[in-house]
């Protein structure tokens, strides 16, 4: 069983950095699953936001926030982050990590992290 902790929101100005952080805890290889992040903001669906792909690491990012946020894992201490920079107040929401042994289905999920960019 994977257990997932965010940690890092709060309350930011447009323009704005936050650096968000997923703990994960598992008996797997940490290497071998997928770890992305997602947002939800009231009245909206679900959002895609990046991940960093098992085996290797590599990152994909949504087009709203390409450029602006990156992501990184540390294998070793089984933490992903998330540097989000340039925050909009479409940017506020609530942040979840979740991973993925294959593909895009994701088995397991944090509770989340709130962030709030006011204008």
């Amino acid at each position: 069983q994977v257990q997932l902790e965010e940690s890092g929101g709060g309350l930011v100005q447009t323009g704005g950095s936050l650096n968000l952080s997923c703990a994960v805890s598992t008996g797997r290889t940490f290497s071998s699953l997928t770890v992305g992040w997602f947002r939800q903001s009231p009245g909206k669906e679900r959002e895609f936001v990046g991940r960093t792909l098992k085996n290797g690491g590599r990152t994909e990012y949504a087009e709203s926030v390409e450029g602006r946020f990156t992501i990184s894992r540390d294998n070793a201490n089984k933490i992903v982050y998330l540097q989000m920079n340039s925050l909009k107040p479409e940017d506020t929401a609530v942040y979840q990590c979740a991973t993925a042994l294959w593909g895009w289905q994701y088995d397991d999920w944090g509770q989340g992290t709130q962030v709030t960019v006011s204008s």
